[in-house]
């Protein structure tokens, strides 16, 4: 066999050179931009792994300073949430029932108690705005508290009136209050 190179075929050897140097350029910018996501996200979970770690050493430190059945993690008890705007409150229970070896089933109910005077606002509109939370259920084994914190979240619309709500946390076991606590939103 006998290969004669052509003087016409110069261009095209040309473009499939300048073809694959495209290609590699590509694949390495595509595996570089793979690396740089990996590495966002791979921090952005560190991040959130420290926050959760830090929320649960909050509410265990909570809970030996006050000896309470419940807590919940917001300084002060309130906080300020722009309109248009969600905020998670954390919370978490404690069991000190005494004399049963086999878990309870905790209930708790979130509800708005009382509005500032002059709010044009009603209990019920500011029920809604509890999005996530704002029941459950979950069970307990005796001294022990829940292993992940509930977040109560909760969403203020555009249209909602600059006003002050409380809400009552309240707990119960076998239909009877174990225990409550309260925190205040403030709608800027």
């Amino acid at each position: 066999m006998i290969f004669r190179i052509h003087p016409n075929r110069k261009g095209a050897i040309e473009l499939s050179i300048g073809t694959i140097v495209i290609i590699v350029l590509a694949m390495s910018m595509l595996i570089l931009g793979l690396v740089l996501v990996k590495s966002i996200f791979t921090g952005a979970k560190y991040n959130v792994d420290q926050i959760n770690d830090n929320v649960k050493a909050e509410i265990n430190k909570l809970f030996n300073e006050k000896g309470t059945k419940s807590v919940i993690y917001l300084p002060d008890n309130q906080a300020d949430i722009k309109k248009g705007e969600s905020y998670g409150v954390a919370f978490s229970i404690q069991n000190d029932l005494r004399g049963d070896s086999n878990p309870k089933d905790f209930r708790w109910s979130v509800k708005a108690s009382s509005i500032e005077k002059g709010c044009q606002l009603t209990l019920e509109k500011a029920d809604s705005y509890i999005i996530l939370n704002s029941d459950g259920v979950v069970p307990i084994n005796p001294g022990e508290r829940l292993s992940q914190p509930r977040i109560i979240s909760i969403e203020v619309p555009e249209e909602a009136p600059l006003c002050i709500i409380q809400y009552d946390l309240t707990i119960y076991v076998e239909n009877n209050v174990y225990d409550s606590n309260f925190f205040i939103i403030r709608i800027e």
